[in-house]
């Protein structure tokens, strides 16, 4: 420190530190007007309720999915589950048409097999409004797409005098592996869009109110996107 005098006197003093590391205190949930008690906050009921455990409904409520009601969300199911149950059975058609012909022997064809049997399954998954299943049949299709990509040449390369035959000409195996690369196109993109429409989003609802919180009529009509 130096000495008194050579360092001149500060407009300011020095004051405690402490006081910047001094706890604040919490913001309230809500704020209490006057003639309120306690458990009469400003939080409406509805949406927040003590009493009720996750994942249960209140007494005299449903739950309900409303983008499930939405006509744009019921087409691009059906439209998904189709393209899903197409891939299965052209899979299944090339691999039991070309089995002996596959590049791997057995064990390629029993990998085919199981893309299709596992398509199958999505389209089923997809059918009862399965959202988790997306992603994975997205990645899934990029893969097969890229085998497709590769694989489809070498069928036009044994449509030639001298090699095997398979149960049907090999030109038209060829032809829907091509179909099954642009319909693993057309599936990745649906597969995402269908998964930014929130199938699995829920709502609570009157019991009996379903027309007036938009859901579909008694016929079973869906509603307008």
């Amino acid at each position: 420190m130096r000495a008194e005098g050579l360092e001149p006197p500060r407009a300011e003093a020095h004051q405690d530190l402490n006081l910047a590391r001094m706890p604040i205190p919490p913001r309230p949930r809500g704020t209490r007007r006057p003639g309120l008690t306690r458990d009469q906050c400003c939080v409406a009921p509805r949406f927040y309720d003590r009493r009720v455990a996750v994942g249960e409904v209140r007494p005299g409520y449903e739950l309900w999915r409303p983008n499930r009601e939405k006509a744009e969300s019921v087409t691009t199911r059906l439209i998904l589950a189709f393209l899903l149950a197409a891939t299965a059975a052209i899979a299944a058609l090339v691999t039991i048409t070309g089995f002996s012909l596959m590049t791997g022997g057995s064990g390629m064809g029993l990998v085919c097999l199981i893309y299709a049997a596992l398509y199958a399954f999505f389209a089923f998954l997809v059918l009862r409004w399965n959202r988790g299943i997306l992603p994975v049949a997205a990645a899934l299709s990029t893969i097969l797409a890229i085998f497709c990509a590769t694989g489809a040449e070498s069928w036009f390369a044994r449509d030639k005098a001298g090699f095997e035959d398979a149960l049907i000409p090999v030109s038209l195996i060829g032809v829907l592996v091509i179909v099954l690369l642009l319909l693993q196109i057309v599936v990745l993109v649906v597969c995402l869009y269908a998964f930014n429409q929130n199938w699995h989003v829920e709502e609570e609802r009157p019991i009996g109110s379903g027309e007036d919180y938009g859901a579909s009529p008694d016929d079973g009509s869906p509603l307008p996107a």
